[in-house]
């Protein structure tokens, strides 16, 4: 067991899972954090926009999609039979944004809890590097006051919403992704700028609140970087529900005109509404860290330079989460926290494969994707098969009113291992971990294909998928 002493500058999912961890493994922990534990990731990004998405997804439930499946709602005394008039949700905004608060501010408190039950010291405020081995804590007029020592320092201070010179957000009209928790009504009509993963699952969550939304995208798609068969599945849908996208339409700037927003597009169109979403990407929060001074380096963008490890550039001194540019996902940022601080504390190390580590987007269907991509199959043609299985002929997909979304698996020629999949349909985050497993495990089709998987159920489709990737094999 360690008696080291561990520093960790960020309260985030990097931040806390590395604390739990280092403490686990018998070092004296100090984690310093200025905003809360769980850091944005909990508090104002991942969980409370997916519980955004969670909310539109019901209403989308109980209202026409209940009816589809032959579900009536009448009130009493009614004169219509439309189902769907005849019981129409009303948002209460307000109390949606109090309870996702609620919600994240719990898991905050949860988190924290956690920490000090495990022996970690935790520490409110703002941490800078003041030599290799040093971390003082910021003051709110940036006098240092208290010094911690470390052995090992680790910095998971995270990222922040990007904004462009030429609009600059009120947190009233014009809003970040940060912001929009103290909007007390469904805006009448959204502008989305950007059609990135952010932009995308706030732009349908809105949808399903009941705002007239459009999604601006400066690429020929929205989710430009994304599968392009689930991006023309997701946009597809988006039309069909009434969202109004506009494609390779780059916003040059968004400006406030009393209770109106106008977006101007670089062709001179302007865009029109009553509030606007930026979601043009994030920076790393590396600025004020003391890095320059003491030699830790860094990427033209500002992100911390890392190895598989974890390590900077300075010895003792690791990085892990957004604030390092690997991927922006949580799950990515907790792996490498524990990567950092066993690799620091002498513990059993396995430096971080990107290969194996699924990613999901939570719109309606999701989008989950894990190992190649259909880019990377194109560019290996000759040793990469593939096959795509539409959900619609699944007897789970009909029995829930599935009318989108499939099920794509990648393998490589010759050997049959699994080295990629991409699954379209709600709870595809849940979906993607079958195939996870394959790709982390080098499965082959065959073994994939031989797990008997219950009938019905969308799993079915994993399973038929491999068979067919074996008899195109023959």
């Amino acid at each position: 067991m360690s008696s080291d002493s561990v520093v960790i500058v960020g309260g985030g999912p990097g931040g806390y899972e590395a604390a739990l961890v280092a403490a686990a493994l018998g070092a004296n922990v100090d984690i310093v954090e200025s905003d809360g534990m769980g850091g944005a990731a909990v508090l104002t990004d991942c969980v409370p926009s997916k519980a955004l998405v969670a909310t539109g997804g019901y209403l989308g439930r109980v209202g026409d999609g209940a009816a589809r499946m032959g579900v009536r709602h009448h009130v009493e005394g009614a004169q219509t039979d439309d189902p769907v008039q005849d019981l129409v949700p009303r948002v209460d905004l307000g109390a949606v944004n109090d309870r996702i608060m609620a919600v994240a501010q719990a898991q905050s408190h949860d988190i924290r809890q956690g920490l000090e039950r495990a022996g970690v010291t935790v520490h409110s405020g703002r941490g800078r590097l003041l030599d290799e081995r040093t971390v003082g804590i910021v003051g709110a007029r940036g006098e240092v006051g208290e010094r911690l020592s470390a052995d090992m320092i680790l910095l998971a201070t995270g990222a922040s919403p990007r904004v462009l010179p030429t609009a600059q957000p009120d947190g009233a009209r014009i809003l970040t992704w940060q912001q929009v928790w103290a909007l007390r009504e469904v805006p009448r009509r959204l502008i989305v700028v950007g059609s990135g993963v952010t932009g995308a699952e706030f732009a349908q969550a809105y949808l399903h609140l009941g705002s007239e939304v459009v999604l601006v995208s400066s690429r020929d798609r929205v989710l430009p970087g994304e599968d392009p068969d689930a991006a023309e599945v997701i946009e597809d849908v988006f039309r069909r529900r009434g969202m109004e996208v506009l494609n390779r339409s780059r916003a040059e700037s968004v400006e406030r005109h009393g209770e109106e927003v106008e977006v101007r597009l670089v062709d001179g169109r302007t865009v029109t509404g009553s509030h606007a979403l930026l979601a043009v990407g994030s920076v790393p929060q590396t600025q004020g860290l003391g890095l320059a001074e003491v030699g830790v380096a860094t990427a033209d963008s500002g992100h911390i330079s890392v190895d598989r490890v974890s390590r900077t550039s300075v010895r003792g001194i690791y990085a892990a989460g957004d604030c390092t540019g690997v991927l922006p996902l949580a799950s990515v940022a907790a792996t490498q926290g524990r990567i950092a601080v066993a690799h620091a504390l002498g513990d059993t190390v396995h430096p971080l494969s990107i290969q194996g580590i699924s990613a999901n987007i939570f719109t309606d269907p999701e989008i989950a994707t894990v190992g190649i991509t259909a880019a990377d199959a194109d560019a290996d043609a000759d040793n990469v098969r593939s096959v795509m299985m539409p959900l619609a002929t699944n007897a789970r997909a009909k029995m829930d009113n599935i009318g989108e979304g499939f099920v794509k698996l990648f393998a490589r020629s010759g050997s049959n291992a699994v080295i990629g999949g991409v699954v379209v349909a709600p709870r595809a985050s849940e979906l993607i971990f079958p195939i996870a497993l394959a790709v982390q495990q080098q499965l082959t089709v065959d073994q994939m294909a031989g797990t008997i998987t219950v009938y019905p159920s969308l799993s079915g489709s994993l399973a038929e998928a491999a068979r067919r990737l074996h008899a195109v094999d023959g």
